[in-house]
């Protein structure tokens, strides 16, 4: 019995985003590459093993983004870093977050810093687009480094027009506030906008600093990149795999690129499939889509 040719596959965009991959890892490899090329302006034109491949594979095909993993056999990715920062923005893409590690990487190009777990397969691609802009990119476990870095730096010079009274009576200004009685229970609210970029010094963590970013350490429920929040999915009572399988659905992707991104088998991929159209009473990929992107007509009215 003959069999149908393979469809021809999709040229890219002559606009697209061009994309290296370099990760030891093959499973990663192909699940960035299934994930990222469900998008028409993103492409992925090489891929690479090891630094010295990923700095072969920038030299012949002349990416416009490098994403970039720090544990490679041979040349490293830190390694290579240098090199290849001269040819494109890179992010580093990888399971090691180490504060050295981090702040090495920037010292040598890194445009930004991204810990596997850390993100969506939406932030990422909105990560990828914008360090191609130039917009730098970090999950929480590299912000925390940064933060912890900079409040260990000795202080610099001293700030212009005298602010922070020229940091050097900052200490004692605020040992003699702590004295102070507390006098005041309903402080005056600061408006909207500067209460949500000026956190306390006093609580200031990791993950205040992750907020300050565009995409990092924020769920698809909350406000990401400017957009308004997603509608209410809790209802679902979807486990995390199985929030993250949905998201994958939503996206486009079929079952052999959601496998390949989650790094789980195919057959999984189907038996959490069939749970999700059980709890969103769905009985199709599009019908379970636009029941969790809130598009559906009756996704305010509740599950039925």
């Amino acid at each position: 019995m003959s069999t149908l040719p393979s469809p021809a596959p999709k040229a890219p965009s002559p606009t697209a985003l061009r994309i290296l991959v370099a990760d030891d890892n093959p499973v990663v490899r192909a699940g960035l590459t299934a994930l990222l090329s469900v998008h028409e302006e993103l492409t992925v034109v090489a891929q690479a093993a090891d630094g010295d491949a990923a700095c072969r594979a920038a030299r012949d095909h002349h990416p416009d983004v490098i994403l970039l993993d720090v544990r490679m056999p041979g040349t490293d990715g830190i390694t290579a870093l240098p090199y290849l920062a001269r040819i494109a923005p890179v992010m580093m893409l990888t399971y090691s977050g180490e504060s050295e590690i981090v702040q090495e990487a920037l010292r040598r190009g890194a445009g930004g810093y991204l810990v596997h777990g850390e993100f969506t397969a939406d932030e990422l691609v909105t990560a990828v687009r914008d360090i191609g802009q130039g917009r730098a990119h970090f999950t929480p476990t590299p912000a925390g480094a940064l933060l912890a870095q900079l409040r260990k730096a000795p202080p610099g010079p001293p700030l212009p027009d005298g602010l922070g009274d020229a940091r050097k009576d900052a200490t004692a200004y605020a040992d003699s506030v702590v004295a102070l009685p507390y006098t005041n229970p309903q402080p005056a609210t600061p408006p909207g906008e500067l209460r949500q970029i000026q956190p306390s010094p006093a609580v200031i963590s990791s993950q205040n600093l992750s907020q300050l970013q565009p995409i990092v350490g924020q769920s698809s429920s909350g406000w990401t990149s400017g957009r308004p929040a997603a509608p209410d999915r809790s209802r679902f009572q979807l486990s995390a795999r199985e929030a993250e399988i949905m998201d994958h659905i939503a996206s486009g992707m079929n079952n052999q690129q959601i496998a390949a991104t989650c790094f789980i088998s195919e057959k999984t991929v189907k038996n959490h499939i069939n749970r999700i159209f059980a709890k969103l009473h769905s009985t199709s990929r599009s019908e379970a889509a636009a029941k969790w992107l809130g598009t559906a007509p009756d996704s305010t009215r509740g599950l039925g």
